[in-house]
């Protein structure tokens, strides 16, 4: 049967209609509008009615609800901050209640969502106390098969309410829910991934909630998750045991739930899951092999879809990286756990052969980095959230929890992927610097660790021949071009092993970097230049260093006028050490290097590590050039800076 719209329905139709009209006038006219009748007995319940009107238009009926959320923040409850009189009656609540729970099943996902975030702002004021059928409602509405759409619907708004649950509530209801929720998982033939993907989302939220009231609450947390542990763990084997499939972003997302979920258990619950565990081992190894290859087709090749950067309907990333890294980040907390770190001892060669894959740069970084030197810069500098950064933190957690052993494993997969790139390049693939460059990232990543562990005699001279090798095959030859995060990679790698290279490796590249600051090569070679040069200068010998430093000074000046942002850091500490190394052999160039970097300053007056670097290289100038002249024309400078950069106003007659 229909909907009769009553005269108040309709006028309300109408306004929502005209809040999305393209003249200004109606729309500000509709809007202020609703705000009085918001003040109306009633209004919430007639949003409430247009919401759950499947015959109204889509859009409408969206915009019903989410003005419905906002006037449940509103009105709903005294003691939030957001509250505006006046307060919902207690039978109007009823009647939104009411028509909000029998709306969880609608089809349209859009429609769904802004409904089940409705009712779990309702339920955070009012569950259980002044709404004690709500959970069983939802649970009757995710056990009932035969409504698909129900169970969406539920598990929306349980997603939703989970994030938010105590320390009270959580253990009154994980008994009830889990089985609910475990019948779903292990039902592949009746719910989809995605349902199943949500399901799991939730015992996460759930366990994450009992593993922070593990510290205080050991026996009882034990006591709630132990009748169901060995089902879990059993569906998770199942769901861990397929080979990781391309472009289904899907089976990613079920299997970072999944993943999330075993993080929480062996993080705050091991002695509960140690038993159960070794029935999961096999499958990870399946995952995390299998996803190897998906990987570098999709993320490192490009040849297939990785779904970078996109999100479901729910904001969830849906993305390959995103599994890699929660892939990477779960093996960390197995390495890093006394319970379970013996597990992975047998095979941690493979393992960090293995995760040497994961640190190549994929496709999209690629990309990225070579628009724009800035975010190069800032990404490496600030360890920006990937599979890099996560592949790194796992091999340093393998080098503290196995010491010599771990060391020796990394040596042994880097020599390994090496000689891969070799025979890679000798067949004509063009993706053959990529290991390389990882390798090169992997070990200049864990330089202190390798360098600080006591490693003598045949082992410290395979390590050091093995980073020279990696460090001066394809520097000085053809490809600067071709493959400049190749030569940028190692240019940074050098000053990470100046204790264990030898003295003519570093002559070497420190003349090459001179070089390269000055030529006319890709940005991403002369960041690595750059980062070489901040740090090998203060140590480098005169005589290597005075020939070249005009050329240095010149080339640095040209750099510090195209530079910006991130890069402009990095120019400026560059300079600063080629200051401090040069000494009187700057002051031919300073009257062109004084006046750029107080502009710089100026420029940049608001940045306060900006202009610290500016300033700390004036001071170094000022150190070695003490002169009338110098100071004279450094005054004659700064006036003109700030005179170009600064309101009259600013200067005092």
């Amino acid at each position: 049967m229909a909907n009769v719209l009553d005269q108040d329905q309709q006028w309300l139709i109408n306004c929502l209609n005209a809040t999305l009209d393209t003249n200004q006038q109606v729309r500000s006219f509709a809007e202020a509008s609703l705000s009085q009748a918001s003040l109306q007995p009633g209004f919430g319940s007639a949003l409430c009615k247009v919401a759950a009107n499947r015959e109204l238009p889509t859009g409408l009926r969206q915009l019903g609800a989410v003005l419905l959320k906002q006037f449940i923040k509103k009105h709903w409850h005294e003691d939030e901050d957001s509250f505006e009189h006046p307060i919902v009656t207690t039978d109007e609540k009823e009647v939104i209640r009411r028509l909000l729970l029998l709306s969880l099943d609608d089809p349209h996902k859009k429609i769904c969502t802004a409904i089940s975030m409705a009712v779990a702002s309702i339920a955070n004021y009012d569950w259980p106390e002044d709404w004690p059928d709500f959970l069983p409602f939802l649970l009757k509405l995710i056990t009932d098969c035969t409504n698909i759409n129900g169970v969406h619907g539920a598990l929306r708004c349980l997603a939703l309410l989970s994030t938010d649950m105590d320390d009270k509530t959580v253990p009154t209801l994980v008994p009830t829910l889990f089985p609910c929720l475990n019948s779903i998982v292990s039902s592949p033939q009746i719910f989809n991934k995605s349902l199943r993907t949500k399901a799991l989302s939730i015992i996460y939220s759930c366990t994450s909630m009992l593993g922070a009231m593990s510290g205080a609450y050991q026996r009882e947390t034990t006591a709630l998750l132990s009748p169901m542990l060995s089902l879990w763990m059993e569906q998770f084997a199942l769901i861990l045991e397929h080979p990781v499939q391309s472009e289904d972003p899907d089976d990613w997302s079920l299997r970072i739930e999944v993943l999330k979920c075993l993080n929480q258990f062996v993080q705050y619950f091991p002695g509960v899951i140690v038993k159960e565990f070794m029935a999961i081992v096999g499958p990870l190894w399946h995952t995390f092999v299998s996803s190897l290859r998906v990987y570098e087709q999709s993320s490192i090749e490009g040849a297939e879809d990785s779904f970078e950067g996109r999100y479901d309907s729910d904001g969830a990333e849906r993305s390959l990286e995103s599994f890699a890294i929660q892939l990477l980040e779960f093996l960390l907390t197995i390495v890093g756990s006394a319970t379970f770190t013996k597990v992975v001892f047998n095979n941690v060669q493979e393992l960090v052969y293995y995760t040497f894959s994961f640190l190549q740069m994929t496709e999209q970084q690629v990309h990225s980095w070579s628009l724009d030197a800035n975010q190069y810069v800032a990404d490496e500098d600030y360890n920006t959230y990937s599979s890099r950064v996560s592949g790194v933190l796992l091999l340093e957690e393998i080098v503290s929890s196995y010491g010599g052993e771990g060391i020796d494993a990394i040596i042994d997969a880097a020599s390994r992927r090496f000689r891969e790139s070799h025979q890679q390049k000798a067949e004509g693939s063009k993706f053959w610097w990529r290991i390389r460059e990882a390798v090169m990232y992997a070990l200049a990543s864990l330089s202190e660790q390798l360098v600080e562990i006591e490693v003598s005699g045949p082992k410290r001279a395979g390590m050091k021949n093995l980073i020279e090798q990696l460090i001066t095959e394809d520097i000085g030859g053809t490809g600067i071009h071709e493959y400049p995060f190749l030569y940028a990679r190692a240019f940074s790698s050098v000053s990470k092993f100046s204790t264990l290279i030898s003295t003519g490796v570093i002559e070497h590249f420190l003349r090459a970097a001179i070089n390269a600051v000055g030529m006319d090569v890709p940005p991403p070679v002369k960041v690595g230049a750059c980062r070489a040069l901040s740090h090998l200068l203060p140590e480098a010998r005169k005589e290597i260093l005075q020939p070249q430093m005009m050329h240095l000074f010149s080339a640095l000046t040209e750099l510090l006028k195209q530079a910006s942002e991130e890069t402009l850091h990095l120019v400026l500490e560059t300079l600063q050490a080629a200051v401090k190394a040069g000494h009187e052999a700057s002051a031919p160039i300073e009257p062109v290097i004084s006046p750029i970097i107080l502009t710089t300053w100026a420029s940049h007056v608001s940045d306060p590590f900006m202009s610290v670097d500016a300033i700390e290289v004036l001071e170094m100038r000022r150190t070695w050039v003490r002169t009338r002249s110098y100071l004279l024309s450094l005054a004659n400078h700064l006036q003109m800076v700030l005179r170009r950069y600064f309101k009259p106003t600013c200067w005092v007659a």
